[in-house]
């Protein structure tokens, strides 16, 4: 395994790429990510909430063993840092001077173009969170939108990046809904038919939870069969009290329903941490997550059958600076190697900086 640097800088904070995006096409790989600023006295975070987030990509063209970070070329509503805003001060936020405003259709998407890449956002994670997208057809280095997503009916829609492109008009987003108590959070999945113009609900992944079930992670095994993973909390009164985990659910009827099938990961620290769910060329399913109690990791897990069964834990990096890390997301490249993504830190009071793991499965 080896390790490399993407992004770091002294004083910043770069984050959480599980809430923006990977795409590859063979050696070029391209991932989002959010840039701020630290502060070590911030808490559970250490981001300083008066200084604003701003949208950054990195691309590399070498299978991620060199990368260029730019700011993402995309817009956001009132021209203010996307997908983060539960780290800013309240008047930082998307909406703090206005109604967010969003265009509401995007004309012909063409979901099958072989440069194409969709990118989803929010403003928030509870009750009011709205929720918008883009769409590139240059690997990333444009993108159209915002778009605006429907609320579905729900109290709040926070989208993070997870679809599945099944036609040149169809496509399936896999998002989380508030709860009809306005918290957070719920998987569900919704649909376009129509290259992009309407969005349609088809179907909660699993129950309403008690805590909460929040951004689910998809591979499509055929036209009928797809697997989800998704980050599950448990009720707490303290999220630091709470347990965390990775479930996986199954729909073999084009995702009209959905069937529990196990926990590949019965404990992700505390806070928790999202999967990311890669279909490997040999057919393996891939699950990387991280953990956020020590000694603070870089996980896999590999199955072999679609995710009925997973092998023991593989650790990809270990002895992080603290429980701010993860967040990983995770392609294969042209020659076969994993390269997974994920913000860390060396010390506990070490800068957050986003690198990645290379390494063979």
């Amino acid at each position: 395994m080896r390790h490399i640097t993407i992004c770091r800088e002294p004083g910043r904070y770069a984050g959480w790429p599980a809430n923006y995006g990977i795409w590859n096409w063979g050696n070029e790989i391209v991932v989002g990510f959010t840039y701020g600023h630290h502060d070590s006295d911030a808490g559970f975070h250490t981001r300083d909430r008066t200084r604003p987030f701003v949208g950054m990509q990195a691309r590399s063209l070498d299978g991620g063993e060199t990368w260029h970070v730019n700011p993402t070329p995309a817009r956001a509503p009132g021209d203010k840092g996307m997908s983060a805003d539960e780290h800013m001060a309240p008047e930082l936020k998307i909406g703090a001077d206005e109604p967010v405003a969003i265009p509401e259709e995007p004309g012909r998407i063409d979901f099958a173009h072989h440069d194409f890449a969709l990118m989803a956002a929010r403003n928030g994670l509870r009750a009011g969170a709205v929720s918008w997208f883009y769409a590139s057809t240059d690997r990333c280095r444009s993108w159209d939108g915002p778009y605006a997503l429907p609320d579905f009916g729900q109290t709040g829609i926070a989208a993070r990046t997870d679809y599945q492109v099944s036609g040149a008009d169809e496509c399936t987003l896999y998002l989380t809904a508030a709860k009809p108590d306005g918290g957070e959070g719920w998987v569900f999945v919704a649909r376009t038919e129509d290259a992009g113009r309407t969005f349609d609900f088809r179907s909660w992944i699993g129950p309403e939870p008690d805590g909460f079930s929040i951004m689910p992670a998809s591979v499509r095994l055929s036209d009928r069969s797809t697997v989800v993973a998704v980050r599950c909390r448990g009720e707490a009164t303290d999220f630091r009290d709470a347990t965390n985990w990775i479930d996986l659910y199954r729909s073999d009827d084009d995702g009209l329903s959905w069937g529990y099938v196990n926990r590949p990961a019965p404990n992700t620290g505390v806070g928790g941490n999202p999967p990311t769910l890669t279909h490997l060329r040999d057919g393996r399913l891939c699950l990387t997550y991280g953990f956020r109690d020590a000694p603070y990791r870089m996980c896999a897990r590999l199955s072999p059958d679609e995710g009925a069964t997973w092998g023991d834990e593989i650790v990809l990096r270990d002895n992080g600076g603290g429980h701010d890390i993860g967040y990983p997301r995770t392609v294969q490249r042209a020659d076969g190697g994993i390269v997974t993504i994920y913000y860390w830190h060396d010390t506990p009071d070490g800068e957050r900086h986003i690198a990645a793991t290379i390494w063979d499965a």
